[in-house]
């Protein structure tokens, strides 16, 4: 069982790794109106994504015998300036999403819930990979600049990109 104020926490992060999933699908819809299938395609895996992290923080809740309160999910925004824009604020989403991560594993050790600081130890290390995921994107923009060219070759690197599903996710026998 956690404590009102980790299960509080938690439902906090699960609305967050909903609206992550929120935002990523608006950034798919930017990228879609633009023709840019593979920024599209990068982005609907990275939501898909998120929907996996928020299924098991709603699975973790349930484990511990809590219960989810689903609150209502922040609209995100629809328009960017550029491609290089809207990479930038999916990075710093990232940073923020391992941010409450880091506050939420602290406040488990300082409830001395060591069950829940071991749930979050996937979390932590997926952050990293999250983070370091959107920033190579990112810099390879930021390379690209203004060439057509350039996000021309990298909309069709980025449309390889297959969703990372957690195992929770994937039916048995597969």
């Amino acid at each position: 069982m956690v404590s009102e104020r980790m299960l509080k926490a938690l439902n906090e992060q699960l609305n967050r790794e909903l609206y992550s999933a929120y935002l990523y699908f608006a950034m798919a819809a930017y990228f879609e109106d633009m023709n840019l299938e593979g920024f599209a395609n990068w982005m609907k895996a990275q939501a898909e994504e998120e929907l996996g992290h928020a299924l098991r923080f709603y699975n973790y809740i349930y484990d511990r015998n809590g219960r989810v309160e689903l609150m209502e999910i922040q609209k995100p925004p629809k328009e960017w300036e550029s491609p290089l824009a809207a990479f930038e604020a999916a990075y710093e989403h990232e940073k923020f999403i391992s941010n409450s991560i880091n506050e939420l594993a602290a406040l488990a050790e300082e409830e001395k819930d060591y069950a829940t600081r071991a749930f979050l130890e996937w979390f932590i290390n997926e952050q990293v990979e999250e983070e370091a995921s959107v920033k190579k994107v990112l810099d390879k923009l930021k390379f690209a600049k203004d060439s057509p060219q350039v996000l021309f070759m990298l909309d069709q690197e980025l449309g390889q990109r297959a969703p990372k599903l957690p195992a929770l996710l994937i039916p048995q026998g597969e």
